[in-house]
């Protein structure tokens, strides 16, 4: 059988895995054993499977295949932050970041090929849209960072303890993959993390909120970025199609059944576009009625963009308005990793476009940034929002 007729299996949670085993006449607890070989201990040999007998592992051998993307670089930060580049079968590229603490180690994963999204601020978006990854290719960056990390002599202090789908992509329009990824990664035959250690991180496709409050009880975080619809209109465009009217009571029911959990809210800090006292009012009005805590982000450049970060006092002004006034848990997020890129935004893989979106952030076609909000254009490159009436239901 040719590679590309076998089954990938890094594409299976447990309950697909079982429907494979099923499907080829074996026992479905064989499942929960393949799963613990692959993830447990990174063996995508079948004839190194010793609890399973002979036959089954020729059979194996004859009908699928352990497939992953290959690392195509890879860099480590001055602060000990690393990067991979992921380069995929069709030779599209991905972006995987894993930052070090002192009590954890988080994983930042991707779940497209680029963003259709386009926030005005984030260098994925600027790459266009290819496709979707697929299960095995989400999982596949789990998989690729544990053994990775596994072969430092320092081991202790490079574990995967969190994994945030905050890379590439918006998780929600790859929502059946994502899901099955995350499942993988919190069964204890996969990676066994906690509910409270799988971050999903949206820019409000409201209903697949929705769906996914009622699939999965992982971590919420959501691309807020603006106080109000005016602004957040052109640092997410999405928001034309779901506004905030829409997306705040999905959110102040998100967790109603678990009301010690909060939804992180992420705002970067923009200077003169979103970080005056004003907005930082409006934001305490805005999340008044719901459990949150706001995670400041310090804008990271990247190529072609007008922005610059809000300085240092006016973000602590900021944090403090939110924290004294408005009694908000708000905390400001250390940059890592952007020596190398890695910080948050500044993700871009490889991306075979089909938005024609790197041509038109080329060759600037709108002035929406200082006709709309004031910020002035020195390199007369400009954004290209993304018709939000393009995304699906």
């Amino acid at each position: 059988m040719n590679i590309s007729d076998k089954v990938n299996l890094m594409d299976f949670n447990k309950k697909s895995m079982s429907n494979f085993f099923v499907s080829i006449d074996e026992k479905p607890y064989r499942a929960a054993q393949v799963l613990q070989w692959i993830h447990h201990f990174g063996v995508t040999d079948f004839s190194e499977m010793s609890n399973l007998s002979k036959s089954l592992r020729a059979k194996l051998s004859e009908k699928a295949t352990i497939s992953l993307p290959e690392i195509a670089t890879a860099q480590k930060s001055l602060d000990g932050t690393r990067k991979w580049l992921l380069r995929l079968a069709d030779n599209n590229c991905i972006e995987t970041v894993f930052i070090p603490e002192d009590t954890r180690g988080t994983l930042c994963i991707s779940s497209q090929v680029g963003c259709a999204l386009n926030c005005s601020f984030c260098s994925t978006g600027k790459q266009g849209f290819s496709r979707n990854l697929t299960t095995a290719e989400i999982i596949g960056q789990i998989f690729i960072a544990v053994r990775q990390l596994s072969s430092d002599q320092k081991l202790n202090e490079h574990q995967v303890t969190n994994v945030v789908m905050m890379g590439m992509g918006e998780p929600l329009l790859n929502f059946d993959n994502v899901i099955s990824a995350m499942e993988i990664m919190m069964d204890d035959h996969g990676y066994g993390l906690s509910k409270r250690r799988v971050t999903l991180s949206t820019s409000g496709i409201v209903p697949q909120m929705e769906k996914l409050s009622a699939l999965s009880d992982v971590s919420l975080a959501v691309s807020l970025h603006a106080p109000n619809n005016a602004l957040r209109n052109i640092l997410v465009p999405v928001n034309k199609k779901y506004p905030l009217e829409k997306l705040m009571p999905v959110c102040q029911n998100y967790f109603k059944n678990e009301p010690r959990r909060k939804i992180t809210f992420e705002y970067v800090m923009l200077s003169g576009v979103n970080d005056q006292e004003k907005h930082a009012y409006e934001l305490i009005d805005l999340l008044k009625n719901i459990p949150a805590k706001i995670n400041l982000i310090p804008f990271n450049s990247i190529p072609n963009s007008d922005y610059i970060c809000s300085s240092k006092e006016t973000i602590n002004r900021f944090r403090d308005i939110l924290i004294r006034e408005g009694g908000m848990m708000t905390v400001t997020r250390k940059t890592r990793g952007d020596d190398i890129d890695a910080a948050c935004g500044q993700l871009a893989g490889k991306v075979f476009d089909r938005t024609r979106r790197q041509k038109q952030y080329r060759t600037g076609v709108s002035e929406i940034l200082i006709n709309q909000i004031g910020v002035k254009h020195d390199n007369k490159e400009s954004v290209v929002p993304m018709d939000s009436d393009n995304l699906g239901e």
